[in-house]
């Protein structure tokens, strides 16, 4: 067809955790062959200048996907840059229309995360239909567009959180526990339901600088019967969605 995607990814101010992201997302292009972008810009950028890069990027032909890379600083208003986003471009799926999109099932892009996590859950031969599902973490990010994804695919969806009251009742139902809440080894192995697939989201930095999951590895894997590692399991595959994605946008921008 002709079509050659472009992905430009926007990072301001010098976060590490940011810096390593974006140089896992400049590999994956060159590795895919997707031609990308860059743009590194100073923590003291306005939002007035990020706004006009963004629309400069909304209208560059050669650019199919636009990403800022979260969090941003805090002179900066989060849900400003998103909605600045043309949705066509959104291949991170923030924008509250492509957000409403997944509400009803009838999306063009997903969040890379979540998106992820279904290929895993599909490529692993796992029936969602009729399982009991059970997601802990209510971000935009992850946690609700996973619930829906896991409801679209047939599950039965409990979605609980930090302050969920009686947590343990709950995670031990689970047929499929995804764990996104955001805090070191929070899912612990007598959380969890004899043989349940364990899907770990999390990744946190301990003091002693090593990365862990919201799972407690050791204790949740002599009980699941299948667990993702941290790192090495959902982190790839939500780069993976973010090249799906910009050569979808590709496609759609193409035909507009």
């Amino acid at each position: 067809m002709g079509i050659k995607p472009g992905l430009a990814v926007i990072i301001v101010g010098d976060d590490p955790a940011s810096q390593v992201y974006v140089r896992n997302k400049e590999r994956a292009c060159e590795e895919c062959g997707i031609y990308s972008e860059k743009y590194a810009l100073d923590a003291s950028t306005t939002q007035e200048e990020l706004l006009s890069l963004i629309e400069e990027l909304n209208n560059k032909k050669s650019i199919s996907g636009i990403l800022v890379q979260l969090p941003v600083p805090d002179h900066i208003d989060e849900e400003k840059i998103i909605e600045a986003i043309n949705p066509r471009k959104d291949v991170d799926a923030f924008h509250p229309i492509n957000v409403g999109k997944i509400m009803t099932g009838n999306y063009d892009f997903v969040p890379c995360t979540p998106a992820g996590v279904m290929e895993l859950i599909k490529e692993s031969g796992i029936d969602v239909c009729g399982k009991e599902c059970v997601v802990v973490g209510r971000s935009n990010i992850v946690g609700k567009p996973q619930a829906m994804l896991l409801l679209h695919n047939n599950g039965t969806v409990t979605i609980c959180h930090s302050k969920t009251k009686d947590l343990k009742e709950k995670t031990k139902k689970a047929d499929i526990l995804v764990a996104a809440v955001g805090i070191p080894n929070f899912i612990t192995g007598d959380m969890i339901k004899e043989g349940a697939v364990v899907i770990d989201v999390g990744i946190n930095r301990l003091e002693n600088k090593k990365l862990c999951g919201d799972v407690e590895f050791e204790s949740a894997e002599k009980v699941a019967g299948a667990i993702t590692p941290v790192p090495g399991g959902v982190g790839p595959m939500t780069v993976a969605m973010l090249m799906k994605n910009t050569v979808r946008a590709a496609v759609i921008n193409k035909s507009k």
